[in-house]
């Protein structure tokens, strides 16, 4: 790696992620980029077009194992951004699921992504600047019927995040939260969701979204909700009730719920 500003970028293989890890690029930072699957490879090769210097790494970030090939990638480098982005999805009625996978969405989401900010916030912290996205949800507001590991662990990262946030607020660095909706990824897919409603409906464009949260991050600001719909959406959730809630995420998230035509 070079000597310029380095960007940590987690989930990177595909996604909002790749979308990130190409803006910073763009930017002139060099990149170390994790995700759990091969394809981070072809993610560097491209990334490398723009003539940064690009680290990939392949490691599963549920655990911290995983967590620490990353950091000893990164080495004693100054990380000056931070994407933590990196999640995984599970759909289907919670006592239906297999364990070990809806463990895995618990480490993935909060176990691996609260220990990264951990370590690496730490050393930020300690030179006292540094900038920190973490790749919430609008998932986060409402009880997630059909996808309830998953919208628990987004609730926890978009309150953790603010509140990391405010204990740094003196400190140099900022933290500043992502809340997409439904985006065009890989994620209902992997989730097993592609016979509900959410899992055929039209999505927003993860590059527009990783857009939103970059520029927030930039800018210093506490949170975006990426997309009109979901703002909307996330409006009417602080004001119904969480029961309420939980109706409306069966409708688009029961096994089956997919329109058809």
């Amino acid at each position: 790696m070079g000597n310029r500003k380095l960007a940590v970028v987690t989930g990177a293989s595909s996604g909002i992620g790749k979308a990130l890890a190409k803006l910073c690029a763009k930017d002139g930072y060099d990149l170390a980029i994790v995700a759990d699957e091969p394809a981070i490879e072809q993610a560097a090769e491209a990334l490398q077009s723009h003539g940064v210097s690009v680290d990939a790494v392949e490691a599963d970030l549920a655990s911290e194992d995983g967590a620490d090939k990353l950091i000893a990638k990164i080495g004693d480098r100054d990380v000056d951004l931070l994407f933590l982005n990196a999640g995984r999805g599970l759909g289907r009625g919670f006592v239906d699921q297999d364990w070990s996978e809806a463990r895995r969405v618990i480490d993935t989401n909060i176990t691996g992504t609260v220990y990264l900010a951990h370590k690496l916030g730490r050393k930020m912290v300690e030179r006292g600047r540094g900038r920190i996205l973490f790749t919430g949800s609008i998932a986060g507001f409402m009880p997630g019927t059909f996808q309830a590991v998953y919208n628990g662990t987004k609730a926890f990262i978009d309150s953790f995040a603010i509140a990391m946030r405010h204990e740094l607020k003196d400190s140099g660095v900022s933290v500043t939260v992502l809340m997409p909706g439904a985006t065009q990824t890989r994620f209902f897919e992997r989730a097993d969701m592609m016979d509900t409603e959410v899992g055929t409906q039209e999505k927003d464009n993860p590059a527009n979204v990783a857009k939103d949260g970059y520029d927030a991050l930039m800018a210093g600001e506490e949170q975006v909700v990426s997309g009109w719909k979901n703002k909307m959406q996330v409006a009417a959730a602080h004001v119904t009730p969480a029961g309420t809630l939980a109706e409306q995420h069966r409708e688009m998230a029961e096994p089956g719920s997919a329109k058809e035509g």
